[in-house]
């Protein structure tokens, strides 16, 4: 039993007292007095007079004689010069730096060909890996800002966003495939899964949500969040849409703004339009300067320089340019129109009418609420002709004093029953939509009293050469 124990015991003695071959390179330069540390094959091999260096992986910081640099993995910062306070995690990361400084890079071939850039952050696989010359560039994701080569101040999050951009700057881009197809445009912000997708040279560019702005190539001054938002906006300028699909499908409509899910969602090549409420102007594609305020309003407008406020407001309308809504859905096809109010409005009030004197012609409203003018030039009239005997109808109408029933006051006033006049002159009165009975049109009485006055003249006239001759012959008589 001890002989066994003593072999054991032997055993461990040797086995600790062996060196580990695994897992250790060799180190050819190692930590000096100038606080370099290299671990692995060619690792700070020729390094002469830089300072604080770390460099752990075959060649990295092979050639470096910059300072505080660290590099860990293959060829990582292997061909860094006199650039300094570079870190380089991952194989061939930073590989092609020479005099870039501050740059950090994390990832397989992240900042790859960069050689003279300054201030990059790159995480991820192949991150800013064309980058060269470019400077303070953020990217953070699977070939996020790949193709940059001297753009400046671009910050991307997310797997290939802005990809493809090469020399456009100050654009920042979040989510996969953000920003991805863009090459030199600048001053764009994209957040979301293909946001700004396909942008090229479109600057100064707003997307916010999966899909806003995709199809955008050089389209600028563009603000779009939520999903899919200016969709399929191409080249036109200086649109807002906010909310899902707002402005989906417009390609070279400039200066629109839509607010609201489906707002100008159809909208192509239409511009100066504002859309706020779910689906107003939805169905617009060519018309321009339409303003759409509420759920629906304008929504199957095709036409141009329309207003429509409220809830469903002017969504009749299809064909048609400059009508004015509020709170009316319109009517299929009419241009150059007011309507205000719908069915359950009552009474309005209008401020400023009642203290202001003008001069003009009198307004008049039929039974469907339409305001207009009489108008009284023969220009147009048709079927023009005397009223003769037409007028002697006015001397059966009944002149009365009444109060009306809803009046608080009871102020005394002056006029003709309705259901009288209509016995007589049915075409003086007015009536509702359901036919009843309703107003006077007292305008109209002036031309009959008129017409019977100048007969009453005329007669008189005739009766005065009559009373004229019968003194004549009186006189003679009595001489």
């Amino acid at each position: 039993m001890n002989r066994v124990s003593g072999f054991v015991i032997a055993g461990l003695v040797l086995v600790l007292g062996v060196t580990p071959s695994w897992g250790v390179p060799s180190n050819p330069t190692p930590s000096d007095s100038d606080g370099n540390t290299a671990g692995g094959t060619n690792a700070l091999a020729n390094v002469t007079s830089g300072l604080s260096n770390t460099a752990f992986g075959a060649s990295a910081l092979r050639f470096s004689n910059g300072s505080a640099n660290t590099a860990a993995g293959n060829s990582a910062l292997s061909s860094n010069t006199t650039g300094s306070f570079n870190t380089a995690s991952g194989a061939f990361a930073l590989t092609s730096n020479t005099t870039g400084r501050h740059n950090t890079a994390c990832g397989n071939e992240a900042l790859l060909f960069n050689a003279t850039g300054n201030n990059n952050t790159a995480s991820g696989s192949s991150a800013l890996a064309r980058n060269t010359t470019g400077s303070d560039n953020t990217a953070g994701g699977f070939n996020a800002l790949l193709s940059n080569t001297n753009g400046r101040f671009n910050t991307a999050s997310g797997a290939s966003a802005l990809a493809g951009n090469t020399e456009g700057s100050f654009n920042t881009a979040s989510g996969a495939n953000a920003l991805g197809a863009n090459t030199t445009g600048g001053g764009n912000t994209a957040t979301g899964f293909n946001a700004l997708f396909f942008n090229t040279l479109g600057s100064a560019n707003s997307a916010s949500g999966a899909g806003a702005l995709r199809d955008n190539t050089t389209g600028d001054g563009n603000t779009a969040s939520g999903s899919s938002a200016l969709f399929s906006n191409t080249t036109g300028n200086n649109n807002t849409a906010s909310g899902a699909d707002a402005l989906l499908l417009n390609t070279t409509g400039s200066d629109n703004t839509a607010s609201g899910t489906q707002a100008l969602f159809n909208n192509g090549t239409g511009g100066f339009n504002t859309a706020t409420g779910v689906s107003a102007l939805e169905l617009n594609t060519v018309g321009a300067g339409n303003s759409a305020l509420g759920h629906r309003a304008l929504q199957n407008s095709t036409g141009s320089q329309n207003i429509a406020v409220g809830q469903g407001a002017g969504s009749a309308l299809t064909s048609g340019n400059r009508n004015i809504y509020l709170g009316h859905p319109g009517v299929s096809s009419e241009s150059k129109t007011m309507r205000l109010g719908g069915s359950g409005q009552k009474q309005t009030f209008i401020a400023g009418v009642t203290t202001t004197a003008v001069t003009g012609a009198t307004v008049l409203i039929d039974a469907n609420g339409k305001l207009g003018v009489p108008l009284s030039s023969a220009r147009y009239k048709r079927d023009i002709e005397p009223l003769g005997a037409r007028g002697e109808g006015v001397l059966q109408l009944r002149p009365v004093t009444f109060r009306y029933t809803h009046d608080a006051q009871r102020v005394r006033q002056y006029g003709l029953i309705a259901e009288e006049v209509a016995t007589v002159y049915p075409e003086l009165v007015t009536r509702t939509a359901t036919g009843e009975v309703q107003a006077v049109r007292y305008q109209e009485l002036i031309p009959l009293l008129l017409n019977e006055l100048q007969r009453q003249q005329q007669e008189l006239a005739e009766l005065r050469t009559i009373v004229t001759q019968m003194r004549g012959r009186e006189q003679e008589r009595q001489k």
